[in-house]
């Protein structure tokens, strides 16, 4: 399995502004956008953290996940959420030719924790021993920083500025994340289904 991010969270997508208001840097001088270029480091920094750590893609953008199977031919779990739309499902055969499966053999079944690609049908389109199949998606809560949840823009903008603040510190423990952010992203994370609960 291999997840692509087809297309990057586009500069103007990001709150620059904001975040140098969240930081209170100076405004009105000559140098003003000097550090633009770090912060959108540190803002495109936190978001991915953020992703990583609740499994929802925040900006919408573009994915092609590629699988040498389907763990489920009645419905495969996609490995992000929210998707918006498949834009295409692809089968590669063993030879390396690839075949695009018709619009009307799946369908999206939306859901904020596993959103599935099911079959109009009794299965997903079979993938031959050896073969391999592309699916390219969108994916994303809001199509641009304004629409966002108001806790997830303020987790990313409180990370971010954790970020800028602690660049040069190397001791900090593996997966730190500062309490404010975690207490934010908490309700967004990915529910775990255990034994005996249903999915």
């Amino acid at each position: 399995m291999m997840l692509i991010e087809e297309a990057a969270i586009a500069d103007a997508a990001l709150p620059v502004d904001q975040f140098k208001a969240h930081l209170r840097l100076g405004t009105g001088f000559a140098e003003a956008s000097v550090q633009d270029e770090v912060l959108k480091g540190f803002l495109r920094a936190a978001i991915a953290a953020i992703e990583a750590r609740t499994g929802k893609v925040l900006i919408e953008r573009e994915f092609s996940w590629s699988l040498n199977g389907w763990r489920d031919a009645a419905g495969e779990v996609l490995p992000v959420a929210p998707v918006v739309a498949i834009d295409a499902v692809t089968v590669t055969d063993t030879a390396g030719a690839e075949t695009l499966a018709a619009t009307d053999a799946y369908r999206l079944e939306r859901d904020s924790q596993r959103p599935r690609l099911r079959p109009f049908a009794a299965a997903l389109p079979a993938i031959a021993t050896g073969g391999s199949v592309k699916i390219d998606f969108t994916a994303g809560m809001a199509a641009d920083w304004g629409g966002l949840p108001a806790d997830l823009g303020q987790a990313v903008l409180l990370l971010a500025a954790h970020y800028y603040e602690y660049r040069d510190e190397t001791a900090l423990g593996d997966g730190c994340m500062p309490f404010g952010v975690t207490s934010l992203i908490q309700r967004y994370r990915m529910v775990r289904f255990g034994a005996g609960v249903a999915k």
